[in-house]
């Protein structure tokens, strides 16, 4: 009964990698627009709660944050909160690749799209959710929403007056 629908997102899966393969040099690679993208809707984190949002070791992690750091995308950060572990923030150049590669996204799903229905469009949302709440509900594993005020931090970056100075 699963046969037909593990096949479909193993194709769906295949899609996404073709599609960021052509793209240009300015395009993220997996791991980088994954972590923004998270850290762009919780706000600041460190590299443990972002190994714990993703089930990684803190070796990976701290590997693939490093590389975000090298490319000037992610910069490190005093707790806002104050607490004692660094965390790490957007840089403006990391939020404007993010959107870059979220608009060619939506550009690229309107595309595919192009000739459904709305109302189809929005029960593909729909089950789309159901699907990754599902799944983030069996790992333990939440990813926070904005769009439904799930207390994750504005999509947008904060305006210069309201930025953190570097840590030390």
């Amino acid at each position: 009964m699963l046969e037909k629908l593990e096949r479909e997102l193993m194709l769906l899966s295949r899609h996404q990698v073709l599609a960021r393969r052509e793209r240009d040099a300015e395009r993220l690679e997996r791991s980088a627009y994954l972590l923004l993208s998270r850290i762009d809707t919780q706000g600041p984190m460190s590299i443990g709660q972002l190994a714990e949002a993703f089930g990684l070791d803190t070796s990976t992690v701290n590997r693939q944050t490093a590389a975000l750091l090298r490319c000037g995308l992610a910069e490190r950060v005093a707790d806002p909160d104050g607490g004692m572990a660094r965390k790490l923030r957007i840089t403006a150049e990391g939020g404007r690749r993010l959107e870059g590669d979220r608009e060619v996204n939506r550009s690229c799903l309107a595309r595919v799209v192009a000739d459904w229905s709305p109302e189809e469009v929005r029960e593909l949302e729909d089950v789309l959710v159901r699907l990754n709440r599902s799944a983030e509900a069996l790992e333990g594993r939440h990813w926070p929403r904005t769009e439904e005020g799930d207390g994750g931090a504005s999509c947008r970056l904060p305006a210069p007056q309201d930025q953190l100075p570097p840590a030390p």
